[in-house]
């Protein structure tokens, strides 16, 4: 395991099956029923959450790399993440895009932020090497 001091630890609880199961985390914040992926229910799926917290961390990785180059961010950056839950054969798999939209900023200016960010998003991170990923600027 890599060295390093944490700085914060998420603690979520998960009962039950990926259709009708339940997560909650241990300061009550999250709360979910979950779903199968693709079909209407009063649930969310893996993949809902996993492109929610990605998105959400690329956001700030980009406001680091915004920082680093000192330049100012749109306030109207969004990132729309998409998660696909592919089978090859008798596998699973994911794949993903994330669609970046910086309005306003020059485009050369933006795709060096978004490859920062890249760089240095946990999540990216994680998926690096394992999972296929497109960048996408809007």
């Amino acid at each position: 395991m890599t060295t390093g001091r944490a700085l914060y630890t998420a603690r979520v609880h998960t009962q039950g099956f990926r259709d009708g199961g339940i997560s909650r985390s241990d300061d009550g914040c999250l709360y979910i029923r979950h779903a199968l992926p693709g079909f209407n229910s009063s649930g969310t799926n893996a993949e809902q959450l996993f492109a929610a917290g990605w998105s959400a961390c690329f956001d700030a990785s980009l406001g680091l790399a915004a920082l680093r180059l000192q330049v100012l961010l749109p306030a109207d950056v969004s990132i729309d993440a998409e998660v696909d839950l592919c089978l090859g054969g008798e596998a699973y798999f994911l794949r993903a895009r994330l669609n970046v939209s910086l309005p306003g900023l020059d485009r050369e200016l933006a795709h060096q932020l978004i490859d920062a960010a890249h760089r240095t998003c946990p999540y990216s991170k994680a998926v690096r090497g394992n999972v296929e990923v497109l960048l996408n600027l809007l």
